[in-house]
């Protein structure tokens, strides 16, 4: 099984605190901290909302949500559960999990609802002691009412794995269930977590172990890897060896954004910083220039995430598709092609999500920059009630529309719809990026 290195948030009125007992503020800005592991190779993400009010949950909710777009890892949230629309709040403000706490029972007869509404895969359940995991209340939650009262579904069904909060209790854990489990460990010899991950069914450790050796994630995979310990890393269906290399012993990279596509920049790799963007997940270059390794974003914080590198049928060439922090180039462009030669007019409509991105942000400007006579301000100065009532009378249409036999009406009226649905967008500041990240969530 491979072994995670995940970092622990646990948020308490707007700051990282030492943990569930301990409100000793960690770090003022949760986004930051969030930000900080992923560049230090984390390679998951726990956060806990330990929240007291309500206000202070809604406050923790929009943290998660700018947590979850900034940490460049998944993130998996826990805390303040008691429905289920609390998890559609945690898997919707971005997490690839949600944590159930099982020292509420409250929680353990949520489990069968939320893994059936969400899917397992979704689901993870952290509890103290592993002897909830074979109590009479939870093989009560995980019955299914058409069953006979002795017949239930084992807690695998329901679940994607665990997260145990007692690290004595690991061989309890394991005689307990056949699910994986991240162990939290808040103080611990580093050199001990050989001896955890030794465990077969341990997937990660997490807690303030990590929190507080996150520099120290790569020595310590490298201290897995010669224990023969798999661990999270990028595996590469080709080696250097199987790659061309040009007249310097180097192969260029094209590097593309991976959400748009938009080509950032070219640069070069020889075989060491091929070999370090594969162990580290960061972009890094050989500097012609300069004659060094480049890791890109060291000095400005704009550093490229990959997501692919994919080979030229000429074995020659290299495609990296990155997220992207910041700039690529060094001028403080988004991308170092912008030295237009020569351009024949044509109609960019190809990309649906650029017209959508670039009419969205026409009705932004007009928001922020009003125009006289313009419809989108009108709009705005009428303010919700009337942008909702449009939105609702262009759906309409588009029913009435959809009777109609010729699909050029509905055409027409779907387009109106959009055009409103931005500006109601605008008004309540939700972006075209949060919609598709929802829509590729669900």
């Amino acid at each position: 099984m491979i072994k995670k290195f995940v970092p622990c948030i646990y948020l308490y009125r707007e700051h990282a605190v030492r943990g569930f007992e301990d409100r000793t503020v960690a770090d003022m800005d949760p986004v930051r901290l969030a930000r900080f592991y992923g560049e230090n190779n984390a390679d998951e993400l726990m956060v806990f909302d330990l929240s007291e009010t309500d206000r202070e949950h809604e406050a923790a909710l929009d943290i998660l949500k700018e947590i979850c777009a900034a940490a460049q890892m998944d993130v998996y949230g826990g805390g303040n559960v008691n429905r289920m629309e609390d998890v559609k709040k945690i898997l919707y403000a971005g997490c690839k999990r949600a944590v159930l706490d099982y020292g509420k029972e409250s929680n353990i007869a949520l489990t069968r609802e939320v893994s059936l509404k969400f899917g397992r895969e979704k689901i993870l359940a952290a509890f103290y002691d592993p002897q909830v995991l074979q109590g009479q209340f939870l093989r009560d939650a995980m019955r299914q009412d058409a069953i006979g009262p002795d017949a239930q579904e084992p807690l695998d069904h329901y679940l994607s794995g665990l997260v145990l909060l007692n690290p004595h209790r690991i061989r309890e854990t394991e005689a307990a269930t056949d699910l994986p489990f991240f162990v939290q460990i808040n103080q611990i010899a580093l050199n001990k977590l050989l001896e955890i991950f030794a465990h077969e069914q341990v997937c990660g450790v997490t807690g303030n172990t990590i929190n507080d050796n996150v520099g120290e994630i790569m020595a310590l995979k490298e201290l897995c890897r010669e224990n023969h310990i798999s661990v999270a890393e990028f595996q590469a269906a080709y080696g250097w060896g199987d790659l061309k290399k040009n007249s310097e012993g180097m192969v260029p990279v094209v590097v593309q954004d991976y959400k748009t596509l938009e080509v950032l920049m070219v640069a070069y790799m020889n075989e060491e910083a091929y070999e370090r963007t594969l162990k580290t997940g960061r972009m890094t270059y050989y500097s012609r220039s300069r004659k060094a390794l480049w890791l890109k974003g060291e000095t400005s914080g704009h550093y490229q995430y990959v997501k692919s590198l994919t080979a030229d049928c000429d074995m020659d060439t290299l495609l990296a598709r990155v997220s992207q922090v910041g700039a690529a180039c060094h001028t403080g462009k988004r991308s170092c092609f912008f030295n237009e030669i020569t351009r024949k007019d044509y109609e960019e409509s190809a990309n649906p999500l650029q017209v959508f991105e670039e009419v969205f942000q026409v009705i932004k400007d007009r928001r922020e920059h009003p125009k006289e006579g313009s419809y989108t301000n009108y709009l705005f100065d009428k303010g919700i009630d009337k942008i909702l009532k449009k939105l609702g009378e262009e759906a309409t249409e588009i029913v009435i529309a959809a009777k109609n036999p010729n699909p050029n009406e509905i055409k027409y009226e779907i387009s109106d719809f959009l055009y409103h649905m931005m500006v109601l967008m605008a008004e309540k500041g939700v972006t075209w990026e949060e919609i598709t990240e929802e829509l590729a969530n669900r």
